[in-house]
């Protein structure tokens, strides 16, 4: 028995200290371990979204370039932002751990916004003044004005490939799975890191957006950049506290090795006794934290990698079950990723033709002036609010109903913010129609001058697109954390990243293909620098119809989605608990 009770006062997932050894968790770990992680995250949203919610009107206003290029290098970059995670995951998974991945990481972020900052305030590394209408006819950035600002911004980009799919990952570890008071800390984890994330993002849309507007560029950056030096700062000194996992090598090499093992031996037959397959012994995993999995019917294929031959025993042709089994869940996970990627297009729009729209509109209220990219706030304030909603009285309510302990299941949750996606996209049409035809109405369409009609008018979509965020981005960040097997939590994390990496690019595609295709035969075009003349009314009514089409696509992969088995053995523990606690409980009748 003291024995036992010496065991269980370490962490039975395999974490360790920083210096690999067994850690206590009573020293370590918990809320006193992911407080420094939540504050740190405040800090660096506050940093990051300080550059990207305004970067269009840089674009634009400094740097002269039209609305498709500057719309597109906005959503190229941040696609590239998101996308780098998967190189920051690899490092992680593989060498160097995701605490060493990290923190070398904020220190290339950091340079990039150093140099960032530097761009925007010396002259010399900007194109002179212009108050021209059209920008285009305004001089152009030169070959070392494009090189110094978008060298800062790719650099800063590299950075948070490894920050990025590290720091959740690094907060999630600090608790123990193996515990089940840990286990249930760990359920609204998600909910109040997406929290802690709005919260800077809230502070960047509104004070940092006003400050760029209003007082000036180089304060606008140079603040972000103060923020991201005081988060690093935040996020090392909680390091005595932190749990870590060690590297378990390369999740990529592991991946490929069971696909080419079972390439090589498609020819060999599969025994229907599962106990014929190679295995390792459990002790192996064991030593590492880690759960053996057992074979499963799925992707049937794959477990030729695991059919000994005699042959040879080679990792690249023959895989052990557990190894096929990983392998299994992440390409599982693959058509769930592909049904996320419209919306994260959809998100796009915030940062580019949102915000364009805004230019064209009164921002005046009084004397006062709204930055046309601080409406973003509403989005940030819209998100907080459904996010609490949602934790606090939605799940409780559903529980009684489905008696799961997440009140409805994640995909559920994302299905349900596909809808609301479909949703934001009428109402945009909607609205700009509206929008254009009052600029007709006033002979504003030539000129591009300013519509009479308030900014308020596109507050509905905003609201609606932090609607849809607190249901699409917590579920998808909290699926593909929870669905990657343990060993690959980090790439898993990645995936939910890599999607909006990839909505990015294809908004660049779509706005750059309707553009193209609406100017042929003579036509004006969809989508011009002069919004007042352009049709965005068709092309979110374009956006409405790709939304519908990828909820129909959703609702048919995730019918055949099988959720991995250990998630599924521990949510049904916790599903008896709840019923244990709700039996217990009396329920007062009228």
């Amino acid at each position: 028995m003291e024995e036992g009770r010496v065991v269980n006062e370490y962490t039975q997932d395999g974490t360790v200290d920083l210096k690999g050894k067994p850690i206590l968790k009573s020293k370590s770990g918990g809320w006193n371990a992911c407080s420094f992680v939540v504050v740190y995250e405040i800090f660096e949203r506050m940093a990051y979204y300080g550059i990207s919610s305004n970067l269009i009107l840089y674009l634009t206003r400094k740097l002269h370039q039209g609305t498709v290029t500057s719309s597109n290098n906005v959503t190229n970059w941040v696609g590239t932002i998101w996308i780098t995670p998967i190189l920051g995951a690899y490092v992680a998974d593989a060498h160097l751990g995701r605490y060493w991945t990290f923190v070398i990481a904020s220190v290339i972020y950091l340079m990039g916004m150093s140099l960032l900052t530097l761009s925007v305030s010396l002259p010399s590394l900007k194109p002179p003044e212009c108050h021209e209408l059209d920008v285009t006819k305004c001089e152009k950035a030169s070959i070392l004005h494009l090189a110094v600002f978008y060298g800062a911004l790719y650099t800063l980009a590299l950075g948070t490939g490894g920050t990025k799919p590290n720091i959740s990952t690094i907060g999630a570890d600090q608790f123990d799975d193996f515990d089940s008071k840990e286990k249930k800390l760990k359920l609204s984890f998600f909910n109040w890191w997406m929290f802690s994330i709005f919260i800077g993002t809230l502070f960047a849309n509104s004070v940092l957006v006003y400050i760029q507007d209003n007082v000036g560029w180089t304060l606008g950056y140079a603040l972000p950049t103060l923020g991201l030096a005081i988060s690093i700062i935040i996020f090392l000194a909680g390091t005595p506290f932190y749990r870590h996992k060690l590297p378990t090598g390369s999740p990529f090499t592991k991946m490929a090795k069971v696909i080419v093992a079972a390439i090589r031996k498609w020819k060999v037959h599969i025994p229907s006794d599962t106990k014929e397959l190679y295995e390792l012994d459990l002790e192996e995993y064991a030593k590492k934290g880690r759960v053996r999995i057992d074979s499963t019917p799925t992707l049937r294929l794959l477990n030729k990698a695991c059919v000994n031959t005699d042959s040879t025993t080679s990792g690249w042709m023959l895989s052990p079950v557990t190894h096929v089994e990983e392998t299994k869940q992440m390409l599982r996970m693959i058509p769930i990723l592909a049904a996320t990627l419209i919306p994260s297009a959809m998100v796009a729009q915030i940062g580019t033709l949102f915000v364009k729209q805004g230019i064209t509109l009164d921002r005046g209220i009084g004397s006062f002036n709204i930055p046309p990219a601080s409406l973003a706030t509403f989005v940030t304030l819209s998100m907080l609010v459904c996010v609490v909603l949602y934790d606090r009285f939605f799940v409780k309510i559903m529980q009684r109903f489905t008696k799961n302990p997440r009140g409805i299941t994640l995909l559920q949750r994302i299905g349900i913010g596909l809808i609301i996606h479909i949703v934001i996209m009428v109402v945009a049409s909607l609205t700009e129609r509206y929008r254009l035809r009052v600029a007709k109405e006033h002979g504003l369409v030539e000129n591009g001058g300013q519509v009479p009609l308030s900014i308020f008018i596109l507050l509905p979509q905003y609201v609606l697109m932090g609607a849809a965020d607190a249901f699409v981005e917590v579920a998808k960040i909290e699926f593909f954390y929870d669905q990657a097997p343990e060993s690959m939590k980090s790439l898993g994390t990645s995936y939910s990243m890599t999607t909006l990496g990839i909505g990015n690019f294809l908004s660049t595609f779509l706005l750059t293909t309707i553009s193209h295709v609406t100017k042929k035969h003579g036509h004006r075009g969809w989508v011009l620098n002069n919004l007042n003349a352009s049709h965005l009314d068709y092309y979110y009514a374009l956006l409405a119809i790709l939304n519908f089409l990828n909820f129909i696509f959703f609702m048919v992969v995730t019918k055949f989605y099988v959720y991995r088995a250990e998630i599924s053995d521990s949510i049904k523990v916790l599903e008896e608990e709840l019923k244990e606690k709700t039996s217990n409980q009396v329920i007062p009748r009228d």
